[in-house]
Formats: structure tokens, sequence, C-alpha cells
């Protein structure tokens, strides 16, 4: 059977990061599929049952079914009885609700790099003044706009030593 003229990348099987001591690639494990970021989207716009999820995002129920109780058995979202007593719901939880700056940041990456000719898909905007939101970005405790220049990371308690050696190393060229 001939295979179709993807990239190599497309083919490589995904290796496991759940035993990485990094934060992003701990992160990653969770929500760093691409049919999870599409339920977490569609959840912040308030889609809550599972056939609302399967019609916007045309995926099959086997890896929505999947998805969606990865994100139940990590907290981030809760399967409770709708109203009607006939229907399930999904509902982001607070540990949910704390990805929604991970979600604004990877829409406005988007709009930056990959526009729309006719402009941003979306605007976000504060609920109770209709005022657009700044952008996503790295802020100082004083609340300076810092750029990727501006920051580099330190090592913390929960970082292993060869971690460690590696960072400083880094930090220090």
């Amino acid at each position: 059977m001939m295979q179709p003229n993807f990239p190599d990348y497309l083919w490589m099987q995904y290796k496991s990061l759940a035993l990485m001591n990094c934060s992003l690639a701990q992160t990653l494990e969770v929500i760093g599929e691409r049919w999870t970021l599409m339920i977490l989207r569609d959840a912040f716009f308030g889609v809550r049952r599972f056939s609302q999820f399967e019609k916007n995002l045309g995926v099959s129920k086997n890896i929505l079914t999947t998805r969606l109780n990865q994100l139940v058995a990590e907290g981030i979202m809760e399967k409770r009885d709708a109203n009607d007593g006939a229907h399930q719901e999904y509902v982001l939880t607070e540990r949910g609700y704390d990805l929604q700056p991970v979600m604004l940041s990877l829409m406005h990456w988007g709009d930056k790099h990959k526009p729309n000719p006719a402009g941003d898909r979306l605007v976000f905007v504060e609920r109770n003044t209709g005022q657009p939101i700044r952008n996503m970005s790295a802020v100082s405790l004083d609340g300076r706009a810092l750029s990727a220049r501006d920051i580099k990371a330190t090592a913390g308690p929960g970082l292993d030593d060869n971690a460690r050696r590696q960072l400083e190393r880094r930090n220090s060229a």
C-alpha cells in the first residue's frame, strides 16, 4: 500500500513526555494534541454536549471520546448531568479556566503569523466594557510588557541536578 506524500514529520510516532521534568512537557502530555486544543476552544465558546463537539469539529467519535475522557481525568473538564436529565455535559473546571491565557496566546499568535487576509477572525473583548483586550504577552511584576529577549529561565527548586547544570551552562554562555 502506498503512503500519501506527506512530510516525514507527519509519520513520526509520538514519544511520551510524561517522564520529563519539564513544565512544558507535562502540559503537552495533557493538552498538546490538536483535537484536545480544539475541544478546549469550543468549551470556552460554550459548547458542552458531546454531539455539539462532534458536529462543530467533525472529529470521529472515538477520538472525541478519548480526548474528553482525558480532559475529565486531568480535572480540566467535569462530566455532569445536563439540566434536561437526558444528556451529559462537559464543563470547564477552574483548572480548565486556567488555560484561557494559553488559548488566547495561541489565537493571538495565529492572527499574527497565520492571518486571514480580511483581518482578525475573532476580537476578544472585556465582558463589562466591550473593549478589546490586549494581546497576551509576558509582563514584568511592575506591569511592563516584556519581549522574549527580556526573559531568561533560572532554576527553581523542582529542577533536577542535570537540568540545572545544563541551564547554568546556557545562561553563562
